[in-house]
């Protein structure tokens, strides 16, 4: 195919699915995600690609490292590019805007693809355990709709829909599967899908993380999802992690840091490593003194059985969470021996995944930059806040949300061939 292939994100995120089609060489034309922070993650990715094609990358450092504001480095490259985020929630009422301001970025273009997933918590079985009504009647149950409603204007050749593996069983006051009303609104609008559910763990990525990904494509034909091919790397967390700055609880830095000594491949042949920029956000949560005894408790629990900590087993002194029925394994172990660590998520700013060092015993929580690793991000992507300046909080929660970019890259790949 002779020009880029254009895409949609919708429910975009911090763009962890983006940056994975964006790698295999597709063209984003725009990104609508409702988060603020988001948001301003996804212009401050869209100015790293922008400054980087261009040979300017020192000025997308000199951000990281606070000598210019962030206004200044979205004024550094075209407004086009920065215009492009569009912060809106998916409604009845935005989508007249939303479609125009789509369209003045196409400026004429076609719409290749459009790919995203909406917020997986109406789905998600954990959600729907939490909530008195198992998420019945909310407006998250029917985003679905909408995301039609961008086929049937824009007619992309293919879309991809992702989501967790609770959609598969998550059902409508009147007993119907969501998934079946989906797959047949899709076809009403001219699609056939196909779908798996995919584990991360099989392409690269060291995190076990299973997600629904739902291919369409426009008209008729059956048989076309793209088959990926399996990587396992043979490596554990102990090498994703081997270069970072070794840290005590509350330690390391939100600013640029130094790496060190690495002599492995897989940080290279999955792309987390790949430029010359240090890394960012490496500062791990401070430890209270509940967090030290809970954590005890969940490290001499996996070091007997490799089992998780069962919240309700807790004594009734540490737990202090009202939610006594989901989110029980809240408070996880990862080991630098495992191959593939426990699932991150957006909720780990509140709990923390505790992170057993091989070398010292560091009694602390994963950094944000240790998350984004596990979620295969690169090193020099950075996690916006709303106020612009470095915060771990908004950090998790948008690397906690996020589809693994390798896993997405793989898909990528795979989809393009179609286009041969």
């Amino acid at each position: 195919m002779s020009k880029p292939i254009t895409f949609l994100d919708l429910f975009a995120g911090a763009g962890g699915l983006s940056e994975g089609f964006i790698r295999a060489g597709y063209s984003p034309i725009a990104h609508v995600e409702m988060d603020v922070a988001a948001c301003y993650t996804l212009k401050t990715r869209a100015a790293y690609h922008w400054l980087k094609k261009h040979g300017e990358i020192e000025i997308y450092d000199n951000y990281l490292r606070g000598k210019i504001s962030r206004s200044q480095l979205y004024d550094s490259v075209p407004e086009s590019l920065i215009s492009s985020v569009i912060n809106s929630e998916i409604s009845e009422d935005s989508l007249p805007v939303i479609f125009s301001e789509i369209d003045e970025l196409l400026d004429g273009q076609s719409l290749d693809l459009v790919i995203g997933g909406p917020p997986c918590q109406a789905y998600s079985l954990v959600g729907r355990a939490r909530d008195s009504n198992q998420m019945k009647g909310d407006k998250r149950n029917y985003l679905f709709v909408y995301y039609a409603e961008f086929l049937k204007k824009y007619k992309p050749r293919y879309f991809v829909f992702e989501n967790v593996t609770g959609l598969l069983s998550a059902k409508s006051p009147e007993g119907t599967l969501y998934f079946d009303m989906m797959q047949d609104l899709f076809r009403d609008a001219g699609y056939e899908t196909e779908y798996r559910v995919l584990a991360a763990d099989d392409y690269g990525v060291l995190q076990k993380r299973k997600r629904i990904i739902l291919v369409g494509k426009r008209g008729k034909e059956r048989d076309f999802y793209p088959e990926l091919s399996v990587w396992n790397p043979n490596v554990s967390v102990s090498e994703l992690f081997e270069d970072l700055p070794k840290l005590n609880a509350g330690g390391g830095s939100l600013f640029p840091c130094k790496l060190e000594k690495y002599d492995g491949t897989y940080l290279y042949d999955s792309g987390i490593r790949n430029g010359s920029l240090e890394v960012t956000l490496h500062q791990a949560r401070p430890n209270t003194d509940q967090d030290l005894e809970i954590y005890r408790i969940a490290v001499q629990k996996w070091n007997k059985k490799c089992d998780r900590l069962d919240y309700n087993d807790l004594p009734d002194s540490l737990k202090t969470h009202n939610n006594r029925s989901s989110f029980l394994d809240r408070f996880k172990v990862v080991a630098a021996d495992m191959e593939s660590s426990h699932t991150v998520v957006a909720h780990i700013c509140k709990d923390g995944h505790h992170y057993i060092h091989p070398d010292i015993k560091q009694n602390r929580s994963l950094t944000p930059r240790e998350a984004a690793r596990l979620q295969t991000f690169p090193d020099d992507y950075f996690f916006e806040s709303v106020s612009g300046k470095p915060g771990r909080t908004a950090a998790y929660k948008q690397i906690g949300n996020a589809v693994p970019v390798l896993l997405s890259q793989k898909i990528a790949e795979k989809l393009k061939d179609a286009w041969c």
